[in-house]
């Protein structure tokens, strides 16, 4: 017995599928649960390239200080003017303020994606910067993957979650874990 139930419906992210579509960008004010806050050397390159890039949008900007980001509910990001940040907080390779890491970070920030978007955000995040991206590649959990370096060398990895196939080898790795497919009937995310 697992105390997890199916809550799919509290996620912008839909059912994966061939027809999955991306859920609009969200532009709702809320508290936010989690949120990254990412320290740049040059803001303006950094949110060029999270938008143009990655798909994100300006919610707000502070001049020169910070600027709010976000993609559907609950993907923010925080980039703030490497000066704003505490020296305590700041990665002694990100110090002084206009020094951007050697390599991207063994930490790597997640958001979703559907299926169809994966090929144009590697575009776009090319054409930017050729070198950035890295795959895509299938996981064993049943999602595509590509990881993005930002300019501040952020590992970003967008993820898309495949077609499920119950006879799969990623199926098999799930149910092993006691993850088993959420069921199609209406209010089963309910206890």
């Amino acid at each position: 017995m697992s105390d997890f139930y199916n809550a799919f419906e509290m996620s912008p992210v839909p059912a994966p599928g061939p027809e999955a579509v991306a859920p609009e960008l969200f532009r709702g004010i809320y508290g936010m649960p989690a949120f990254a806050t990412i320290p740049t050397g040059d803001l303006a390159a950094s949110v060029d390239f999270w938008t143009r890039g990655l798909g994100f949008f300006e919610l707000f900007t502070i001049p020169g200080r910070l600027v709010h980001l976000r993609r559907w509910a609950f993907q923010d990001v925080l980039l703030v003017a490497a000066e704003d940040v505490p020296a305590s907080d700041m990665p002694a390779s990100n110090v002084p303020a206009s020094d951007v890491p050697a390599r991207a970070s063994a930490i790597s920030l997640s958001f979703s994606c559907v299926l169809n978007q994966v090929d144009a955000l590697i575009e776009a995040c090319r054409a930017i910067r050729p070198d950035s991206v890295e795959g895509p590649r299938d996981t064993p959990w049943n999602t595509r993957d590509v990881s993005v370096t930002t300019p501040e060398n952020a590992r970003i990895v967008l993820t898309a979650a495949k077609p499920f196939d119950p006879t799969s080898e990623e199926a098999r790795n799930l149910a092993a874990i006691g993850i088993t497919p959420p069921s199609a009937a209406p209010g089963d995310g309910q206890r």
